[in-house]
């Protein structure tokens, strides 16, 4: 057995949660048989009964909040109530999936000079999934219960700081009564990975994480001729025009900017404002910033837990002396909290330039820019200026300016008068840097699924 690698630290104290070994090479094979065996036994099932397992999988998530929730905090700080609603929506969207995909999932019959013609859609195989530890469960049932239905099995390497929750999600799908291997848990390293992507029983690969870690798991699927799906990094505008409800729009931004203590692709990253709300806006927004609490994310009555790791924490330290060091002025000064744990206090800047950090990168905590902007061209601009393009929100009245909005603005999802989030109804996933391919809905469905025409002659 090799040394330990993947080590849990609890966010909140920085005590040592577990220590897990890596598996071995003999391990890693067994896994692989495993999924494989189990993808030849959900190919021998209907849709319907893989339905019925998904809603069987709902049931256990139901049945269990609490353990799944307080592991998540413990285990990577999120604030317990916020852990609560990621297991709960984890079991809805297993359901929507079992309620709607079958109607996805049916052939698509296409006129043409054939007697019949139609197109199906049958699942690969093993798909590898490298997923992030922000939202430890609702990451792989995102991916997986889409899949699942569509008849592909998983091995999943899951971030090295949430391994206790990596293995309790693969327990969990057996104990709804899934097929053993349905999903594999796998701790290894980045060549065993490598191996893993390129062993011929993996049919395709999908990633959530950093840019540089998925466009390099991207580049060797690619080499050995696999799909990838990429969901990576986003600096989403949440932009307010002076038309806009300005109350909602305030506590949405708020909610937006601190869900799961700023640690979310989706997350607002960057605050327009039209300029003649610009100043009432950030003396409200940071009103409401202020009021944000902070400490064991246990307690119910603090809503901002820790920053997952020691390491994120300094990293968004240093984009915000660098943000501040460019000329960006602290409307709300805040920063890392001394102390035991990983916190860090929101922090609201205002005077950002075009090519100030704060502007340009991915902020993956509470610290929020407030831009202003002239008109409708400019916040396009400005939206649009970044390498990003995972989302966006859209405050106005006005529903001709929200549609050209919804055309003109570069990302995967557009959101009016709402803060973005990911639903199983619909289609999710980004452009540009952010990514490609799609999850959820029937879009998402289709992706790991081999659409396989079938022609009948006269």
């Amino acid at each position: 057995m090799n040394a330990p690698l993947y080590r849990s630290l609890n966010p909140a104290t920085g005590e040592l949660f577990g220590s897990f070994a890596l598996h071995s090479d003999t391990e890693v094979e067994a896994g692989l048989i495993r999924s494989w065996s189990a993808w030849a036994k959900l190919r021998a099932m209907t849709i319907a009964e893989r339905a019925n397992l998904l809603r069987a999988l709902a049931d256990r998530l139901d049945a269990h909040v609490e353990d799944y929730a307080r592991l998540m905090t413990l285990e990577m700080g999120k604030p317990i109530n916020e852990a609560r609603g990621e297991i709960k929506k984890c079991a809805a969207t297993c359901r929507t999936t079992a309620d709607l995909g079958p109607q996805w999932l049916e052939p698509m019959t296409v006129p043409s000079p054939a007697k019949a013609s139609r197109i199906r859609y049958e699942g690969l195989g093993p798909i590898f999934a490298v997923m992030p530890w922000n939202f430890p469960f609702w990451q792989v049932i995102r991916f997986f219960a889409p899949a699942f239905l569509a008849g592909n099995t998983t091995v999943v390497k899951h971030a090295e700081n949430v391994p206790a929750c990596a293995d309790a999600i693969e327990a969990v799908f057996r104990e709804a009564g899934m097929p053993d291997g349905t999903v594999v848990n796998l701790r290894v390293d980045h060549p065993t990975a490598a191996k893993i992507i390129a062993d011929e029983r993996i049919r395709s690969v999908t990633v959530t994480g950093s840019v540089r870690a998925g466009r390099s798991v991207a580049a060797t699927a690619g080499s050995v001729g696999k799909k990838a799906v990429l969901e990576l990094g986003g600096s989403d505008p949440f932009i307010i025009f002076a038309d806009a409800d300005f109350d909602a729009a305030v506590k949405t931004a708020i909610a937006a900017r601190l869900n799961n203590s700023g640690q979310s692709c989706v997350c607002a990253k960057r605050f327009l404002v039209e300029k003649s709300i610009a100043p009432r806006f950030t003396e409200a927004f940071v009103e409401g910033m202020r009021k944000a609490t902070w400490g064991d994310p246990l307690d119910e009555k603090h809503n901002l837990g820790p920053l997952a790791r020691a390491d994120l924490r300094s990293g968004l330290q240093s984009q915000l002396d660098r943000a501040l060091a460019g000329g960006a002025k602290a409307a709300l000064t805040g920063g890392t909290v001394d102390g035991p744990g990983f916190f860090f206090a929101p922090v609201i800047l205002t005077d950002v330039a075009d090519d100030n950090v704060a502007a340009r990168e991915e902020l993956f905590g509470p610290v929020a820019p407030v831009i202003p902007f002239a008109d409708e061209a400019d916040a396009l601009r400005i939206a649009n200026g970044t390498e990003f393009g995972l989302a966006a929100a859209v405050w106005t009245a006005d529903e001709d300016r929200a549609h050209r909005m919804e055309i003109a603005v570069e990302a995967g999802a557009v959101f009016i008068n709402d803060m973005v989030r990911s639903d199983a109804h619909i289609s999710f996933g980004g452009i540009k840097a952010s990514g490609y391919g799609r999850e959820l809905g029937k879009v998402g469905i289709h992706e790991f699924t081999n659409a396989k025409t079938v022609w009948i002659g006269k």
